[in-house]
């Protein structure tokens, strides 16, 4: 999640991408996204399980932000909402 291209980076892991996404966009337990106002999804991945969507997680938030760009922009280079793609 951000507030904007190149903007402040929100990483974080839920086992309904749906709701979580919808509490961010409305301030609903969402602390560090409401404070920086990151609405915007930018990137996300799926698992089967929580164990290693929890795993992936740490490893992205360990990584370097040049990095966590350069992942967003290889699959959403326009920076566009991927909201109304996952509600469909």
């Amino acid at each position: 999640m951000t507030n904007k291209r190149d903007g402040t980076l929100y990483t974080g892991v839920t086992s309904d991408l749906v709701q979580r996404i919808h509490e961010h966009k409305n301030n609903v337990k969402a602390k560090f996204a409401s404070k920086y106002n990151c609405k915007i999804l930018v990137y996300y991945e799926t698992f089967d399980d929580i164990e290693n969507a929890i795993m992936r997680e740490k490893q992205l938030k360990a990584g370097s932000r040049k990095k966590k760009i350069e992942l967003i922009e290889t699959l959403n280079s326009d920076w566009r909402d991927l909201y109304e793609d996952i509600i469909k």
